[in-house]
């Protein structure tokens, strides 16, 4: 397995499928990336060599992407900001209702479902 920007890519898929492993990376995204480090969409990941993963990697951080860790935590620190100002989208994010308008008399069953808590020993 290829690591690239923290994340193992899987080998025996094409890299512009396997590139999509990377949270925060698009379509858009790595059709730019692979484009600008000359490497073909079709191309299968194991046959990439060394001299272009690296320039895989430098192009990526080139662009100046928040992806993987810095991405999930500024999700999460939006989500977090919704519910302390209590908003709309902030309260349905704590009732863990739909936020974007969906209806919940007759659908949102996974997302209204119950949550697994831990037991308290008393």
């Amino acid at each position: 397995m290829i690591r690239i920007l923290g994340v193992n890519i899987p080998d025996d898929k094409q890299i512009f499928f396997s590139m999509k492993y990377v949270y925060g990376l698009g379509n858009h995204t790595i059709k730019r990336i692979l484009k600008e480090s000359n490497i073909g969409l079709s191309r299968k990941t194991n046959t990439l060599t060394e001299s272009e993963v690296s320039s895989l990697t430098r192009s990526t951080n080139s662009l100046n992407l928040s992806i993987e860790g810095d991405l999930r935590r500024k999700v999460y620190n939006n989500i977090k900001r919704l519910i302390f100002i209590k908003s709309y989208r902030g309260v349905r994010h704590f009732k863990n209702l739909p936020v974007r308008g969906q209806r919940t008399k007759t659908n949102s069953k996974t997302r209204k479902r119950r949550r697994v808590g831990i037991k308290l020993n008393k």
